[in-house]
């Protein structure tokens, strides 16, 4: 048996291959650190740049809410109290006559479900000027309003959907054994704009 005995006091090392292994992933590491550096200086200038943004926003918004304002003390004094009267008067009825029973049927059927039908459509006018619509629905279950009003929550023209009232009818037609009140936001597709 031979054996190999290295006796120096200094053995040999393979640093060229030390060095590589470390260069190359010192090398990796940098580039690592300068992407991670570069992503930071744009995202704080893109967030400097949404910040000027947003002061812009509210600046305009404070804007709008003082011309509001001026326009309701406008509005207030003694002498406007008949021009604003007659202005909120044929602004509701503009709105009242701009509902489409046939667009808000035509809605409601794409998200009505089976065995379920309307007995009662009425649409009104909210605080804040929003177009409501109350509905008073029949069927055989209340998993068929439940899933009702969760199809009006999925759908782009109902929000807020809630059932209000829920009662036995008390009839002999299965098919009406349930009744109930919905309530929700009618939002109405809005007519596309022709080009001129």
């Amino acid at each position: 048996m031979h054996l190999n005995i290295n006796l120096s006091t200094r053995p040999y090392e393979d640093a060229q291959q030390f060095w590589l292994r470390w260069g190359v992933g010192l090398g990796a590491l940098g580039i690592l650190t300068l992407a991670l550096l570069t992503m930071t200086v744009t995202g704080w200038f893109n967030a400097s740049r949404d910040r000027a943004k947003i002061r812009d926003l509210q600046a305009q918004i404070a804007n709008r809410d003082q011309q509001r304002s001026d326009a309701q003390a406008f509005l207030q004094q003694p002498a406007n109290y008949m021009t604003r009267d007659k202005s909120q008067f044929l602004n509701d009825l503009i709105q009242r006559k701009s509902f489409s029973w046939t667009q808000a049927f035509e809605d409601l059927e794409k998200v009505m479900p089976p065995r379920l039908h309307v007995i009662s459509m009425r649409p009104e006018m909210t605080a804040d000027g929003q177009l409501e619509v109350r509905l008073v629905v029949a069927g055989d279950s209340r998993e068929r309003a439940l899933d009702l009003a969760r199809r009006m929550e999925g759908s782009p023209h109902f929000q807020q959907t809630q059932i209000t009232q829920e009662a036995q009818t008390g009839t002999t037609n299965a098919a009406d054994a349930v009744q109930f009140n919905i309530s929700a936001l009618y939002i109405p597709e809005q007519p596309a704009r022709s080009s001129e």
